[in-house]
């Protein structure tokens, strides 16, 4: 959609320019509060369920992606997560750490509101009929973000996902917008539980591929 996209680029371009002042002073806070990049960047599945590099302040303590092992790596905790930094839980809790995704949206990766771009490893926990998610281009802001964020289980998220991408259009986008900042300001969502996540999910499967009842079964 060319409208979609030439408010991708006139947005992300604004938002940068008018942000650059708070960017800056978050890269020197990142840089002198603990060892590593200012930025952690991530192979995350775009638009065609296609590998792209996703820009995200860095809030944890510095270990290079393909150091993680993403099938087991633990969730993060609302408590005090030794992985998290101390200027990194500030800026996770306002979601800063999200801002240089912006860099996406102007290159194309990414776009304002779209299904939230998932870890190439969660590709293979995705229903044949939730597939569609990948039909558009990812998100800074979603459906899902404005109906619980991470605080939703796996299947839900997904199935937040496709409803977006049954009912989206230009109005509905803005609607997005003006409630992701509703969300954000009063900071609801930002944490998950262990049974939510998609590796939950992956282990229940117990070998089977994963199936649409599953997340039938879970809006119940």
């Amino acid at each position: 959609m060319v409208v979609k996209r030439v408010f991708d680029i006139l947005s992300s371009s604004c938002a940068l320019l008018a942000l650059t002042p708070l960017l800056l002073i978050m890269a020197l806070w990142i840089k002198f509060d603990s060892h590593g990049p200012v930025f952690f960047l991530q192979k995350r599945a775009g638009l065609g369920g296609r590998p792209f590099r996703i820009f995200k302040f860095r809030t944890m303590v510095h270990r290079p992606p393909e150091q993680i092992d993403q099938h087991s790596e633990q969730v993060v905790s609302a408590g005090r997560d030794p992985r998290i930094t101390r200027a990194g839980r500030f800026i996770r809790a306002t979601s800063i750490d999200e801002l240089p995704q912006l860099i996406n949206i102007l290159k194309g990766d990414m776009s304002v509101v779209g299904p939230r771009p998932v870890l190439m490893e969660q590709k293979e926990v995705v229903p044949p009929g939730y597939m569609k998610r990948f039909a558009v281009r990812p998100g800074l802001t979603g459906l899902a973000q404005v109906r619980g964020r991470r605080s939703l289980g796996w299947l839900q998220q997904l199935a937040f996902d496709a409803e977006y991408v049954e009912k989206r259009s230009f109005f509905y986008d803005l609607g997005i917008i003006f409630t992701t900042i509703k969300v954000v300001l009063l900071g609801s969502g930002l944490y998950g539980g262990e049974g939510l996540n998609w590796r939950a999910y992956r282990d229940s499967l117990e070998g089977r591929p994963p199936e649409d009842r599953d997340v039938e079964e879970a809006l119940k």
